[in-house]
C-alpha cells in the first residue's frame, strides 16, 4: 500500500464508522420516541379513565426506567387491584417490579415483603429469588440472602448472578480453616 492510498482508507474507515454511530443515534431516538409516546397515551387516558392492569403496569414500568419511583408504586398498586388481572405469573412480575420499586428507594423491608408475595404465586421465577437475595443483602441477613440465592441456582444453575453472590456471600458465612 502506497502512502498515496493511505487517506484514502483513513477516511473509508471514518465514514463507516460515522455511519454505524448514525444508526445508533438513530435507532436510539425510534426507541425513546416510542417510549414517549405510550408513557404520554397511557398517563393522559389513566387520568381519564380506569385502565387494565396491563395498562397500569406497562406505565408503571416505563416510571420505573425513568426512576420515578414513588409513582411507579402508585400505578403497579393500581395494577394489582385492576378487576381484570388474571393468571399468578403475571401477578407475579407486578410483585416483583413493586419490590423492585421500594428496593431503589431503599425501603428493603417492603422490598422483601413484595418478593416473597411474588414467590408465592410463582415459586420458579428466578429473577424474584435473586432480588430477594439482593434485598437481603442490603438488610445485612448474610443467611437469608445465601438461602436465596442458592434457591435461584437450585431454579436456573446457569444463572451467573446466583453464583457470583453466593459464592461471595458462602466465603463470608463459611469462616475458613
Amino acid at each position: 500500500m502506497d502512502d498515496s492510498s493511505l487517506p484514502i482508507v483513513y477516511l473509508g474507515i471514518l465514514v463507516v464508522l460515522l455511519f454505524g454511530a448514525a444508526w445508533f443515534l438513530f435507532r436510539q431516538i425510534l426507541r425513546t420516541r416510542r417510549v414517549e409516546a405510550t408513557f404520554s397515551r397511557l398517563q393522559a387516558k389513566l387520568n381519564k379513565e380506569k385502565g387494565t392492569a396491563q395498562e397500569y403496569y406497562e406505565l408503571g414500568s416505563i416510571l420505573l426506567d425513568k426512576k420515578l419511583y414513588s409513582q411507579a408504586i402508585a400505578q403497579l398498586q393500581k395494577s394489582l387491584k385492576a378487576k381484570d388481572l388474571s393468571g399468578d405469573e403475571n401477578v407475579a412480575v407486578i410483585y416483583n417490579a413493586l419490590g423492585f420499586a421500594y428496593a431503589a428507594q431503599e425501603q428493603f423491608d417492603l422490598a422483601i415483603r413484595q418478593y416473597k408475595d411474588a414467590l408465592e404465586k410463582q415459586p420458579d421465577y428466578v429473577t424474584a429469588w435473586n432480588n430477594l437475595g439482593f434485598a437481603y443483602e442490603k438488610k445485612q441477613l448474610t443467611a437469608q440472602a445465601f438461602e436465596a440465592y442458592t434457591e435461584a441456582l437450585k431454579r436456573d444453575p446457569k444463572n451467573s448472578t446466583a453464583k457470583r453472590r453466593s459464592a461471595s456471600l458462602e466465603k463470608r458465612l463459611l469462616p475458613s480453616t
